[in-house]
């Protein structure tokens, strides 16, 4: 390497990649992709090697000094000369991780030698370590600026800045897929065929599949690509290919949680609950402590009516994850649907502390107070949830058939003739209409009612139907 004021006329300099080029590099995509994007960044963060400054490195060496590093680390061995003092002291205090000082010693460095695309390189993984992206995404822009031609630089600028959301990440990264690794050729064009797929899957999935495509054909024994193959055609609700690739995850890593959840999924949009609780028991075999494991097994028993099984399983995920809320509330519908009403209730008293304004939770809470025939107190969250969403059809049916044990028929006429504007008149509210105003002694609306209500009963409600029947008896004028 040729440096300013340290030109060897005779001699190529030889270059290493360091070490760290990719350590700690993870790519924040979007939520539908977000575990499966982390898995294959941090892939992407193992042993790359970059070019020289020159056409061509003499030799690439591995390191053995620092056997914790798992890479390559660049140095320049000059043959006829020293390397520049401030270089190969930063590169050393990068080795023990010192990155203060060899931000230091890097920018002293660029100061007399500004467009060397090594130091920039080193300063921009030095001021990542350091917590400072900007500053990392600029030094390595630099880097790219220097030299253009260099995979590893346009890579690790792609994934720079896709930490920060930028448009401009899928340019370095394609960049990268078009240029040609120092060292590990296929292992390192692998990675950047992975990133740019990772980067482009919401916009463009279709070349997203592509890219995954391209990056199993470099390193066939890797299960990422096929994973996150997977979960992208899952997303498209193209459950049989997505099915084929979370299998070939499986085949190459048995050990995948994320893809045996895969499987679980798209079983249970299918109704397959036993080939689902199959491969999920099969993944909480290898990992025991995997809360959403066992909260999905927990949701396909539950599927398959297996409540009393599927508690368990629900608390355990839970008491591994106690923030998962959701499950939470999952849980609560389980022991509702099991009569444990006040371990629901507990639940749903909880949540309401953290989230006051969710009207559902209020319904739910209020249905759980109806079931312990706690009428008034069901009536008042039934109304709390009304007054957070007026909206809400299912809580004006609740607030109706509570009313209606407290003996407040007006409040149950109101309450009906307001969900009559979300939702059609069945069976049940027609009930209810006849009775209220069978109490209120509005006899011509009770008797239409309850011919309504008969009339689209079809025997599914024999005691109302009985009760209909007799009442009409009693409250139709005799012919």
């Amino acid at each position: 390497m040729n440096h300013k004021g340290h030109k060897s006329p005779r001699k190529r300099d030889r270059l290493r990649f360091p070490w760290y080029s990719f350590v700690s590099f993870v790519v924040i995509l979007s939520s539908a992709f977000l575990a499966a994007a982390t898995a294959a960044i941090n892939c992407t963060a193992q042993d790359s090697t970059p070019p020289s400054q020159q056409s061509a490195p003499k030799s690439d060496r591995e390191s053995s000094s620092q056997p914790h590093h798992s890479g390559h680390h660049v140095q320049v061995e000059a043959e006829e000369e020293s390397q520049p003092k401030e270089l190969t002291e930063a590169e050393a205090a990068i080795d023990k991780q010192n990155y203060a000082s060899a931000e230091s010693l890097l920018r002293k460095f660029l100061e007399h030698d500004p467009n060397n695309y090594v130091a920039w390189f080193d300063l921009g993984f030095v001021e990542n370590a350091l917590g400072k992206l900007d500053e990392s995404i600029a030094a390595y822009r630099k880097s790219v600026a220097a030299k253009p031609d260099v995979f590893e630089s346009n890579l690790n600028l792609g994934l720079q800045l896709a930490k920060t959301g930028s448009s401009e990440a899928e340019q370095f990264l394609r960049a990268a897929t078009q240029l040609k690794p120092t060292a590990h050729i296929d292992e390192g064009q692998y990675r950047a065929w992975l990133s740019l797929a990772q980067i482009v899957a919401k916009s463009n999935p279709d070349e997203a599949l592509a890219d995954y495509r391209r990056a199993a054909s470099l390193q066939p024994q890797q299960a990422e690509p096929h994973l996150s193959a997977g979960i992208l055609l899952e997303t498209q609700n193209r459950f049989a290919d997505a099915e084929q690739e979370y299998k070939q995850a499986l085949v190459l890593d048995p050990n995948s949680s994320d893809a045996v959840t895969g499987l679980a999924n798209i079983y249970m949009r299918g109704q397959k609950f036993t080939e689902a609780e199959e491969y999920l028991r099969k993944a909480l075999a290898l990992h025991p402590e995997s809360a959403p494991l066992h909260i999905q097994l927990a949701r396909v028993l539950a599927a398959e009516g297996k409540n009393d099984a599927a508690m368990p399983e629900m608390e355990a995920g839970i008491k591994l994850a106690p923030g998962d809320e959701t499950a939470l509330r999952e849980l609560a519908n389980l022991y509702a649907t099991a009569g444990k009403i006040d371990l629901a209730e507990a639940i749903h008293h909880k949540l309401l502390i953290a989230h006051p304004s969710d009207a559902e939770l209020h319904r739910e809470l209020g249905q759980d107070l109806l079931r312990q025939m706690k009428f008034p107190e069901a009536k008042q969250q039934f109304s709390t949830a009304l007054q957070l969403n007026p909206n809400f059809p299912e809580a004006y049916f609740d607030l109706a058939f509570a009313a209606s044990k407290l003996n407040d028929y007006a409040l149950v006429i109101k309450a009906l003739d307001a969900r009559l504007k979300f939702q059609p008149e069945n069976a049940i509210t027609y009930f209810l209409r006849g009775s209220a105003y069978d109490h209120l002694r509005d006899f011509k609306n009770a008797a239409a009612n309850y011919r309504l209500f008969l009339k689209t009963a079809n025997g599914k409600y024999p005691d109302q139907e009985w009760q209909a029947q007799h009442r009409l008896i009693a409250i139709e004028p005799k012919k």
